[in-house]
């Protein structure tokens, strides 16, 4: 792995740090600046965001007519209809909405498509039934941004459709609706251009509550809308960010009887507060669960229904389906892996197009992203069954995905997503022109430096500099995620200050104090004779346990280490560790 050191502008850093009045100050200014903050005024608001930091959702292109039109419904009693999507952005994005408009005594029924049966995305019989039964507006939520044929069907029944979605627009532009609220959408000037559906549907949310006197009710809002913002691996900055955080800390004592049973099965019994990594590798997986193995509206079920019995009932289902995911996962990866291992020529392409017949179409996405870790390839996982192909894709940072499926749209008869994600279908029997002609796209675009797995580093941290202090200013940057990622360290010559221990054959645990150069500058800078070497910092290597075997470490070897810090919450031997994510022996 190519340890890539960032280059930030020393002269801002220093300039930042000065107006800042924290511990660690240069560091943390470097950071910041990296991060594309280069004033106390920005970096007061990345800091410490608040609600008064939320845009006004007026500066989205349709708020106006589509709080408008919301309203009336509501003042008219009318049967409104939102069609989601089944992910955790589409779920919660009903939740948001949905709850708002009763709040303001509105009458809502919702749609989720089943993942199998129907697919991504707007279908005509839907919104004909729809119709036959009444209803006169429909809202898209995470969905929709590319649904022409959908808003075409509502327009010819006389059924008013309000898109809201973010997604990327194709070429042809945006579907006809009384409003399009998409702030990706061309004449939009909303600040916040990664907002993730959720979001969007938040937006209405917030202008629809202010308009009937009720805003006091956002910040209950704003805990769904993190769990999506977090869950969509959207980008946390500007008002993401303020998604993110303020609703991250009203997690930390959640009110709601689903969110209650949720954090229950996640094993989250509020004895630490609730972080983004909670979130998108244990909560996140389990609302996920309902749409990838079974019916997402549980999902709806379970944050909306008022019975504790229900909503324990339902957590633990999805925490069933769950299991049951990841256990189709495991078996799709081992056939995966196993084909590339008995044929190595498999990985050469520079993306990846990988089908099989009798794999799970809920759980592609993921297997997708697995092997993208493994390779660091962009891929594609696909689903054969009956003579179709239904995938899912994942990418790297210098590949973007959706422009790659443009490349060679008459191929599918459906697909959409963005630059790190995307779902389409095919016949089966173009696979191999598919296979083919991203191959060739990727090749014009990508070097095989970029496809070298990098650990990004963002600033070299002497093992003696590391103090709790210093730690509680890192933690002002959480959460963190993409565009934000948690900040990478590295430390020369730290000394292994006892025999590294062996967790369950894959993991490592190490000691690690200053070493002897660090011993020397830390006597020299302090006045108590340099009582910093004595220091010894538990450090914990996921996965790293083949390496510490193949290096033949032992007591007093030096280390060049990469790592970022962390907090081991245990009873007995919890405290601030390193978590080392590389190391070379010196």
């Amino acid at each position: 792995m190519r340890w890539q050191f960032d280059s930030v502008d020393q002269n801002a850093a220093a300039t930042l740090a000065r107006g800042l009045n924290i511990p660690g100050a240069s560091l943390i200014a470097q950071l910041l600046v990296a991060r594309g903050i280069n004033n106390p005024e920005a970096a007061e608001r990345f800091l410490h965001p608040s609600l008064d930091h939320l845009h006004s959702p007026y500066l989205m292109l349709g708020m106006q007519a589509a709080v408008d039109r919301i309203a009336a419904a509501i003042a008219n009693k009318e049967d409104i209809l939102i069609y989601g999507d089944y992910d955790v952005d589409g779920t919660t994005a009903i939740v948001i909405l949905k709850t708002a408009i009763e709040l303001c005594g509105g009458t809502v029924d919702f749609h989720v498509p089943h993942r199998i049966r129907e697919g991504y995305g707007m279908r005509d019989e839907v919104i004909e039934r729809a119709a036959a039964a009444g209803v006169r507006l429909i809202i898209s939520v995470d969905t929709g941004i590319r649904a022409f044929e959908a808003a075409e069907t509502a327009h010819r029944l006389g059924v008013e459709l309000i898109v809201t979605d973010h997604h990327l627009p194709g070429p042809d532009g945006v579907p006809r609706a009384l409003a399009v609220l998409n702030p990706n959408q061309a004449g939009c000037g909303y600040p916040c251009k990664d907002v993730c559906g959720a979001g969007v549907a938040f937006k209405v949310a917030q202008a629809l509550l202010e308009k009937e006197g009720r805003a006091r009710l956002l910040p209950s809002f704003l805990k769904v809308v993190a769990l999506a913002t977090i869950a969509d691996s959207v980008p946390l900055r500007g008002e993401n960010r303020v998604f993110a955080r303020l609703g991250l800390d009203g997690l930390r004592a959640p009110v709601n009887l689903g969110l209650k049973a949720l954090f229950q099965v996640a094993q989250l019994d509020g004895s630490r507060p609730v972080t983004a990594t909670d979130i998108a590798f244990r909560v996140a997986p389990r609302i996920n669960a309902a749409g990838r193995m079974d019916v997402a509206r549980d999902v709806i079920d379970l944050f909306t229904v008022k019975d504790a019995t229900r909503t324990r009932e339902i957590a633990a289902r999805l925490d069933q389906l769950n299991a049951e995911r990841q256990n189709e996962e495991r078996r799709i990866l081992d056939e995966i892996f196993k084909r590339f291992e008995e044929n190595p020529a498999l990985a050469d392409p520079y993306c990846l197009v990988i089908d099989g017949e009798g794999w799970h179409r809920g759980v592609i996405g993921i297997t997708a992203t697995r092997v993208v870790e493994r390779y660091h390839r962009p891929t594609l996982v696909v689903a054969c069954e009956n003579g179709e192909a239904h995938g899912s894709g994942r990418s790297i940072p210098a590949f973007h995905l959706l422009e790659a499926m443009e490349s060679c749209a008459e191929l599918f008869t459906r697909f959409g997503g963005h630059a790190h994600a995307c779902g389409f279908a095919l016949p089966v029997d173009r696979l191999p022109e598919l296979r083919e002609r991203l191959d060739r796209f990727a090749r014009g675009r990508l070097t095989a430096a970029d496809l070298e797995p990098v650990l990004e580093v963002d600033g070299e941290l002497p093992i003696e500099q590391i103090t709790p202090q210093f730690f509680a200013a890192l933690q002002q940057l959480e959460p963190f995620g993409v565009e934000n990622p948690e900040p990478v360290f590295s430390a020369r010559a730290v000394r292994l200050a006892a025999p590294p221990r062996f967790i369950k054959d894959k993991h490592v645990r190490m000691k690690l104090g200053a070493g002897r150069k660090n011993d020397e500058e830390a006597r020299s800078s302090s006045g108590n004779g340099g009582w910093r070497n004595a220091v010894v910092y538990d450090a914990m290597g996921w996965r790293l346990g083949d390496s510490a075997r193949q290096a033949e470490l032992i007591a007093g070897d030096s280390l060049d280490i990469a790592f970022t810090l962390d907090q081991n919450h245990h009873p007995e031997f919890g405290g601030m560790e390193l978590s080392l994510l590389d190391f070379r022996k010196v």
